[in-house]
């Protein structure tokens, strides 16, 4: 499993102009799923993702974790995060297929609101417009 984490003021996601998701404060997370990954991979990933101390405190420290700010979570599907670009067409056999991705992609958004955080989405395989400050 692979994310690109991004700490954003607001972010949001749309798919054929309709908006689909949007967050305020918190994390654009990125999710790429590989076929060898687990449920306890997935586990582990959002747990730490989800406690990662990356806000500032009072004092301009990087020390408050996203529950600290009461902020949002935002997480689309990304494939191309496996993406093989040893040539100039990309291939993308390193990503799971979605009969194990798209069980991983939702079983990660339930881990992130179990730990009790607000979790908006994109639609797994759709083509979405990301925008994100």
């Amino acid at each position: 499993m692979r994310a690109v984490l991004t700490k954003v003021k607001h972010a949001s996601v749309t798919i054929d102009g309709e908006l689909k998701g949007k967050i305020g404060r918190g994390f654009l997370i990125l999710l790429g799923v590989a076929p060898d990954d687990t449920e306890e991979k997935c586990r582990k990933m959002a747990d730490k993702l989800c406690s990662l101390r990356i806000f500032d405190d009072e004092n301009d420290k990087i020390n408050r974790s996203l529950s600290d700010v009461d902020g949002e979570l935002l997480l689309v599907s990304q494939f191309t995060l496996y993406a093989d670009t040893s040539s100039r067409r990309p291939g993308f056999s390193g990503a799971a297929k979605p009969d194990l991705a798209i069980p991983l992609y939702e079983r990660f958004m339930a881990h992130c609101r179990e730990r009790g955080f607000d979790v908006q989405h994109g639609e797994f395989g759709a083509d979405m417009q990301v925008y994100s400050q």
